[in-house]
């Protein structure tokens, strides 16, 4: 299912507890979304789990030890993905194995293609949302 009305995307931002951020960036690059949203994330108790596509040498982001296979995750209610539109038909393969509850697009970032057999195979799809600002707005 595809997302896209405010009282569902409240909803899954709300009741989110353990996040997978691809293309997490690590401290280095502390100004850019995809490291102050996660950031954000686990400052506020959500169990955030770190999935860095670049930064080989970085084998901890937040304090929090880096996986490099999306497959060995385990169970999450959330991959927030900050990758190109374009790369994320990428992850499709991997994202399909996990079966998240949700994969979240985040601001900017939007696959149709990809949103669409995502949703053919019942994971929930939020695009072109930003998940701190929609969190924020979900816990008052």
């Amino acid at each position: 299912m595809i997302v896209e009305d405010d009282h569902g995307i409240l909803a899954i931002a709300r009741e989110a507890k353990r996040v997978a951020a691809v293309g997490i960036k690590p401290e280095s690059r502390a100004d850019q979304p995809a490291h102050y949203v996660p950031k954000y994330l686990h400052d506020q108790g959500v169990e955030v789990v770190p999935v860095p596509v670049y930064y080989p040498e970085v084998t901890s982001i937040l304090g929090l030890p880096v996986v490099r296979d999306l497959r060995a995750v385990g169970p999450v209610d959330i991959v927030d993905v900050f990758r190109r539109s374009e790369d994320v038909a990428g992850h499709l393969d991997d994202l399909l194995a996990l079966a998240p509850k949700t994969v979240w697009m985040q601001l900017g970032i939007r696959n149709d293609e990809v949103a669409a057999r995502l949703a053919e195979a019942g994971i929930q799809v939020v695009q072109d949302r930003c998940l701190l600002v929609e969190h924020r707005r979900a816990v008052g």
